[in-house]
């Protein structure tokens, strides 16, 4: 599919595509359309996943405005030509030429903004509706990172009494398969998946169960350990010898 066809608003595209092959450019192109076509800028929103993106597409759109609104009629006509693949007529030269004006009049000025920034304005606009405090605070990464060191330390002092048995316990499984510099590493990990956790605990009930499923998955019996698999492995593999010089080597 050729730009062009990729930047018409009127149909419906997935774009996939290395850096530096013009993909910003055909999502300019795609907004630049929409506007010369004759609608609202308010009415158009453009998500992206980082902010310097954002940052690179209202840059472009705004250069390209500017430019339509003093360059000369016959190169706007083939600018247009270019962009739509159509020849333009009269009323979209005058339009082409009001739209840096109209960009800059619109109030708080296009929305192009990335994913986060977006859902962060649904739930300012909805507190009441995500059951969250109307007048919310987002937390920088720095913030985060310190909260989450914080409570990884008052975990960690937590298992060390006496009431908290069960943690104590889990910690010592930790500590038994991992090196004690590489905890705080595995329990960042283990946090920044505690959505996948706190799924699988909904939907099995418990640790138990979860590790049932994982056997059945695995078709792995209960009673079988890491040293009883390997032994089977091994006894029913003993003639292959290729197969098994290859796994020692890796």
């Amino acid at each position: 599919m050729s730009q062009r066809s990729a930047s018409d608003p009127t149909t419906s595209v997935w774009v996939s595509a290395s850096a530096g092959t013009g993909k910003t450019k055909v999502l300019t192109d795609r907004v630049l359309s929409l506007l010369v076509a004759g609608n609202d800028p308010q009415k158009i929103i453009c998500l992206t996943f980082t902010r310097a993106a954002a940052a690179e597409m209202e840059s472009r759109i705004a250069k390209r405005l500017g430019k339509w609104s003093t360059i000369r009629d016959q190169d706007l006509r083939i600018e247009l030509h270019q962009l739509t693949g159509t020849r333009p007529g009269k009323h979209h030269m005058l339009r082409a030429r009001q739209l840096f004006a109209l960009v800059l009049e619109t109030p708080g000025g296009m929305q192009i903004e990335t994913i986060h920034a977006f859902c962060q304005s649904l739930l300012r606009r909805f507190p009441l509706e995500a059951s969250i405090a109307p007048h919310f605070k987002l937390m920088d990464e720095r913030d985060a990172n310190e909260l989450l060191v914080q409570a990884r330390e008052d975990v960690l002092a937590r298992a060390n009494t006496k009431k908290e048995k069960i943690l104590s316990a889990a910690l010592a499984v930790i500590t038994s398969h991992t090196h004690e510099a590489s905890i705080p590493t595995l329990l960042a990990s283990l946090t920044a998946a505690r959505g996948r956790l706190h799924r699988l605990l909904i939907k099995h009930g418990d640790i138990a169960k979860i590790l049932q499923h994982v056997r059945k998955l695995l078709r792995v019996d209960e009673e079988e350990t890491s040293e009883t698999i390997l032994s089977s492995a091994l006894t029913s593999h003993t003639n292959d010898k290729p197969r098994l010089r290859y796994a020692a080597e890796i």
